[in-house]
């Protein structure tokens, strides 16, 4: 009995607030609710928009492709105003790991930070390795060449050494966060707009082009489809979860985290939805399977010039989503590392620029280290379905904190509790259930290896564990 109430030993949300005014809860409070838009923009559009539309179209839902956006985004709708309420609530950084925390206790909390460091962490490298082939593409377009052995990951048979580009890009990403939080805030401020501006370029100019008859047949894969595609496009979503990362920063939290959070992921939503119909109405859907849909469909109809921005929008789009998802690494560590489930190197913070410079270092090192030595196709796989169920647990805890602590202040509260969060759970489960049966079985492979790291380390080191004790 007494492991048992180690695992589910919980911190109040006091507790929770008190540790942010500790000398190891020092972060700058910077960010406002248009800073916390921007980083939620910055984080979801991306590949999601310039890659996967096309793939999804071609394989899965043909022009019903607008759905499947939909579907994902309806589930992600209902997952943010979870997010919402705890980030009003308890804005503290660590995101679904601190929200756990307080909801189900230290084990589910273990587990939902090693889920968060798969979809950050692998994410953030795949998102280099991506913006190394876009980078790649660009210098080509001017004649400039690498060589071989520093365009891609490690592999005898092509003679690749290791992917330059996603190194390079990982270290001046690296830079930029060690300079803090407000810096990166600005650079991001920047980028999105450029890659928002292209976005808008694209619907202006392919709008003309659009034939209905190409929406003809519109589900041509019937539902199941729509489903799977909803699933694939699921990654296109991942991110908006990492503003809640950034709780500690954020000038007040309670009325512009929820801001943040709800109106990203809105504005996202839509300009998804534009993209995939008038993508689908360019271009016949069996055409699109292809690694930049959004420019092929420009030059389809001779719009080459159009072509050229489109590129340049896709690597600023790539560029704030690594910024996003490696911020979110290390505020996730940070929080994780002040609990003592990590070496504390992770939760030192910078006097000066306020932000915890060793854990981006080792972030940096670690990503540019997967990023240009490890092809990572397949482990990019399991991203979805760990932000799936981050997502699932999340909405659990909102039902779970309304019973057991009824009287909390909550500065915002989902509507039609139970009902939204149910559908969140539902709605993610079955986009879960939607995924390949290996990724299911790689998710769990994963969730192993990270109850093992617990036993060994996260249980005998914990904060929580070492107060009760002395108590």
């Amino acid at each position: 009995m007494d492991i048992l109430r180690q695992f589910f030993r919980k911190k109040s949300i006091s507790q929770m607030l008190e540790q942010t005014e500790s000398k190891h809860g020092s972060l700058r409070k910077a960010l406002g609710a248009f800073d916390l838009t921007m980083l939620g923009i910055g984080a979801i559009i991306g590949t999601g928009v310039f890659v996967l539309t096309g793939v999804a179209a071609a394989k899965y839902a043909g022009p019903a492709l607008v759905l499947s956006f939909v579907l994902a985004g309806l589930a992600c709708v209902f997952a943010a105003l979870c997010y919402a309420e705890f980030a009003s609530t308890v804005p503290v950084s660590g995101s679904a790991y601190t929200y756990s925390y307080a909801a189900f206790g230290e084990l589910v909390a273990w587990i939902l930070g090693w889920d968060l460091i798969l979809e950050y962490g692998v994410a953030s490298a795949a998102v280099a390795s991506g913006w190394s082939g876009y980078a790649q593409g660009l210098l080509a377009g001017f004649g400039i060449h690498l060589p071989t052995a520093l365009t891609s990951a490690y592999d005898p048979a092509k003679g690749t050494i290791i992917d330059l580009p996603a190194v390079l890009i990982t270290a001046v990403i690296t830079a930029l966060l060690m300079m803090g939080t407000r810096e990166s805030a600005k650079f991001n401020n920047v980028m999105v707009f450029i890659k928002v501006v292209v976005i808008l370029l694209f619907l202006a100019v392919g709008i003309g082009y659009v034939k209905p008859d190409n929406w003809t047949p519109f589900m041509p894969y019937g539902f199941a489809g729509v489903a799977t595609g909803a699933a694939t496009v699921f990654f296109a979503f991942i991110g908006f979860d990492a503003v809640s990362t950034a709780a500690e920063e954020v000038r007040n939290p309670q009325r512009n985290m929820p801001i943040g959070i709800i109106a990203s992921l809105l504005i996202c939503t839509v300009l998804y939805i534009a993209v995939s119909l008038v993508l689908t109405g360019i271009v016949p859907f069996e055409l699109l399977n292809v690694k930049n849909p959004v420019s092929f469909a420009l030059e389809f109809v001779h719009q080459d010039w159009v072509a050229g921005f489109i590129s340049l929008g896709a690597i600023t789009g790539i560029t704030t989503v690594l910024l996003v998802m490696m911020y979110g690494q290390t505020r996730l560590f940070f929080a994780m590392s002040r609990d003592g489930l990590l070496p504390a190197i992770f939760s030192r913070v910078n006097e000066k620029r306020q932000v915890p410079r060793q854990s981006t270092l080792i972030v940096g090192g670690l990503v540019a280290l997967f990023s240009g030595l490890l092809p990572l196709h397949k482990l990019a796989e399991l991203t979805n379905i760990g932000t799936l169920f981050a997502f699932i647990v999340v909405s659990a805890g909102v039902l779970v904190l309304r019973r057991t602590n009824p009287g909390l202040r909550r500065a915002f509260r989902v509507p039609l509790v139970p009902l939204v969060p149910i559908l969140a759970i539902l709605f993610c489960s079955y986009l879960i259930y939607s995924l390949p049966g290996g990724t299911k079985i790689g998710f769990l492979i994963w969730l192993v290896a990270g109850s093992v790291v617990y036993l060994a380390y996260g249980r005998r080191h914990s904060k929580l564990a070492r107060d009760a004790s002395e108590c």
